[in-house]
């Protein structure tokens, strides 16, 4: 409603009041409309809700208080004011319960009627501002990103107001925090959605041939140029084009593309002329872009031409409990993929993923769900099954968590004490030799894992079969001992 006229809606059935009425409203910033009788004034509902219902009580087909009750029960954003000739208290009581905002007894002025639907008209604006406000700081999701933080809800208003403008927009953050899925959700947020979105790693393509890749090149240009290749400008023309990591660019490669984004032409490698093409361009980068114009490795006329609309992402850990919100979506999501019961986490799981720093960020978190799905079943993810980081353990290489002991797999029994390396040992700064440490190592993850070899296995990161041949070779060990 902000900005535009509101909407009245007269219901009486006597034709000179609602001339009578739409003349006093005519100064007002408001379209009016009429309606005879309640069924007309439903109808006039259905089509379009007023903001401000002026209703008189009584109608030719139904009582004016049983249309507010059903304005009610729709929920619908309409203000009320009640008119009648009836000036009783018991009326007006009645019509403020079903939810009039104001009571008019006949005869009134002008004056009356006009104050009465301006504080309605500016009671409609507000609520209405005051909904949009709290839509965009509460919601949880926005495009592809899942978040309900303040830091995120600055990111959704960043993409939503600048997705219809043609301006470079400059993502910055860590690695996983979802720079591509901004490039994505501006362009389908923009005009440019029907049109190609194209999308090009700058870290990941040799330097000697990005630029193809980029502007394209002919035939013959250079050894191995067997075809023509059209070039990711010219295949994002109308659309919107993704340059990814883009500090990784060199400088020779810079210059051409401030040259591009300054003439809007391409020229292709190996020809000599130039095509014009109308890109959208977005911009990313896990490093510091302004440190990068500082030492020398990016040129500071074109981080200026590419830093029109800065948008930094949050890492995880600042964005309050949206870790929660994105890990109960990827466990039913794996869950439901691998057929298992995974619905929620137990409150020391939430408090642990709570706490954790994941450098890794979302990507990091996506992969820990994977992992702890695939390597356990039940209904809830405890806190035994979260990675030894998640937990608060050291590493598992070259530490021993005291009181620990190794407990016996399902198909091999573990060597007896008398065969197992000293426990002390890694008490005392002797260098151990290297096959007790791996030894002690095995053990107790394979104690850690209850036993569950392949669970340990994937915990060490090597293969079950790895850990069931050393454990064979030391049962041998223990029996030869035992003779």
């Amino acid at each position: 409603m902000p900005g535009t006229k509101g909407r009245v809606l007269i219901v009486e059935d006597a034709p000179a009041l609602v001339e009578t009425y739409t003349a006093y409203l005519k100064s007002e910033n408001c379209n009016i409309a009429s309606a005879g009788t309640g069924a007309e004034a439903l109808a006039a509902i259905d089509m379009a809700p007023p903001d401000v219902l002026v209703l008189d009580i009584n109608l030719p087909d139904m009582n004016g208080i049983d249309l507010l009750r059903e304005v009610r029960r729709r929920e619908l954003p309409i203000e009320a004011i009640v008119v009648t000739g009836q000036g009783s208290v018991r009326l007006a009581v009645e019509s403020m319960r079903e939810g009039a905002l104001d009571f008019l007894t006949k005869p009134f002025t002008a004056d009356r009627l006009r104050v009465t639907v301006r504080n309605a008209l500016e009671r409609r604006k507000l609520q209405s501002q005051v909904a949009a406000i709290q839509e965009e700081t509460s919601r949880d999701r926005f495009c592809n990103f899942i978040g309900r933080s303040m830091a995120m809800q600055t990111v959704y208003r960043i993409l939503q107001n600048a997705a219809a403008s043609k301006a470079t927009v400059f993502v910055t953050g860590e690695s996983g925090t979802g720079k591509e899925l901004c490039a994505d959700a501006l362009h389908k947020l923009s005009r440019r959605r029907e049109k190609p979105f194209v999308a090009l790693n700058c870290a990941a393509i040799p330097r000697d041939l990005l630029e193809s890749e980029v502007f394209g090149h002919a035939k013959g240009a250079f050894t191995g140029a067997t075809s023509d290749r059209t070039g990711a400008a010219l295949q994002a023309n109308g659309g919107t084009l993704f340059l990814d990591e883009i500090c990784e660019m060199d400088l020779g490669l810079q210059a051409k593309i401030l040259r591009f984004l300054q003439t809007g032409t391409v020229q292709r490698v190996g020809e000599d002329k130039t095509r014009p093409v109308d890109v959208r361009i977005v911009c990313a980068t896990n490093r510091n872009p302004q440190a990068e114009v500082e030492g020398g490795r990016f040129r500071e006329d074109l981080f200026y031409r590419l830093h029109v609309i800065p948008l930094d992402l949050p890492p995880l850990r600042e964005r309050d409990d949206d870790v929660l919100l994105i890990a109960r979506h990827f466990l039913v999501q794996y869950a439901k993929e691998d057929g298992k019961r995974f619905t929620g986490f137990s409150p020391d799981a939430e408090s642990a993923m709570l706490s954790y720093s994941w450098p890794g960020n979302v990507r990091e978190l996506q992969n820990t769900m994977r992992n702890v799905v695939v390597l356990n079943d039940g209904e809830t993810i405890e806190l035994a099954m979260l990675p030894r980081a998640l937990q608060g353990l050291p590493p598992v290489l070259g530490q021993r968590i005291a009181g620990v002991r190794p407990s016996a797999s399902p198909s091999f029994a573990m060597p007896s004490a008398a065969a197992a390396p000293d426990s002390s040992a890694a008490a005392n700064d002797a260098i151990e030799p290297l096959d007790m440490v791996v030894r002690r190592t095995i053990e107790r993850a394979i104690a850690l894992s209850d036993g569950n070899i392949p669970k340990a296995a994937s915990a060490l990161q090597v293969s079950p079969s790895t850990l069931y041949r050393r454990l064979q070779a030391w049962q041998g060990e223990g029996a030869r001992t035992s003779e």
